[in-house]
């Protein structure tokens, strides 16, 4: 008996000597021998392909808005745009998996394992293929500062690359206060989608000015999601997103009020004469399921589903706007 009660007493205290802290992150392997090696796939999904419909929603809506005044098709121009905002899309993303994974905020993580949290690459790769996409988008931008003589336009390129970076990179990363919603609708939303009107038409319509605003909305409305389905994980890291700062009730409720915000904007547009514009209400056939689900979810994978019915209802709304402005 005494010796049954010493093993008992020392298996109790060999419990209370082990380790604290997130059990998902004690279960992350740092042995390079029980490293899978990246595939093609991991790459790929560290892009974060659902948020790039994000990138081509405002270029859709500022090229119709652009239409709507010149009644020319600036098109190299547009193609342009597109690949400054795809660009910055996924460098942003990049830059995110490098940032967040060296400060370890990505070992908590409930969605698809980012590569440089799985150690599968070098953190300075994956930072590399940020730097190279946001050198596409400042070539890119180059170009059409060029094309329009437009050379302010350089300082506006460089602000958007520092603010891709300071999202989750820096000592002081904005994503982490509570303030990405907010440079999401400004880069975006409005930035996006007037400096792709004004590079075309070198002119800004109030069709535009409401555009960019629906488009911010949805972006925003996808980060939420994104916020949401990390905000237990987010609360141990330490990242104070604004979903964080809030809670969930009300993360729901903005959420809700941001995607059918941007649908008041379009259906105001049919009314003062684009009556096309209606038909942007098809594309809450993804946003209503999306709405449901941020709603009623159990599991917080469920919000990755939400997250990209979201996107392809920005890019619907997009296509719909656009469509509206040059009918």
């Amino acid at each position: 008996m005494a010796a049954t009660s010493s093993k008992k007493r020392g298996a109790a205290g060999a419990k209370k000597q082990q380790p604290r802290g997130n059990p998902q992150k004690a279960r992350v392997s740092r042995d390079p021998a029980h490293i899978a090696k990246p595939t093609v796939g991991d790459w790929i999904g560290a892009a974060r392909l659902r948020t790039l419909p994000l990138a081509v929603t405002p270029i859709l809506v500022g090229t119709g808005a652009a239409i709507l005044v010149t009644d020319v098709f600036h098109w190299v121009i547009a193609l342009f745009c597109l690949i400054v905002s795809v660009s910055l899309q996924i460098g942003v993303n990049y830059a995110n998996d490098y940032s967040d994974g060296i400060r370890g905020t990505d070992d908590f993580r409930v969605g698809p394992a980012r590569l440089t949290a799985s150690r599968k690459v070098r953190p300075r790769s994956v930072l590399l293929v940020a730097l190279a996409f946001f050198a596409i988008a400042a070539v890119a931008g180059l170009a059409i500062t060029i094309r329009t003589q437009q050379w302010w336009l350089l300082a506006v390129g460089a602000v958007c690359i520092i603010a891709a970076w300071f999202y989750t990179g820096g000592k002081r990363p904005y994503g982490y206060y509570g303030l990405g919603e907010l440079f999401v609708f400004v880069f975006f939303g409005l930035v996006a989608t007037l400096g792709t009107t004004w590079v075309q038409a070198l002119a800004l319509p109030q069709e535009a000015w409401f555009g960019a605003v629906g488009v911010g909305l949805l972006a925003c409305a996808v980060l939420l999601a994104n916020n949401l389905r990390d905000i237990d994980q987010d609360r141990v890291a330490g990242k104070k997103t604004l979903t964080v700062l809030i809670g969930r009730t009300a993360t729901r409720w903005l959420f809700t009020v941001f995607v059918l915000a941007a649908f008041l904007i379009a259906a105001f547009l049919a009314f003062i004469g684009y009556p096309i514009a209606w038909l942007t209400l098809l594309a809450l056939l993804a946003g209503l399921p999306a709405i449901l689900i941020v709603w009623t979810y159990r599991d917080p994978r469920e919000l990755v589903v939400a997250l990209g019915l979201t996107s392809l209802t920005s890019v619907a709304y997009g296509a719909f706007l656009m469509w509206a402005f040059i009918g």
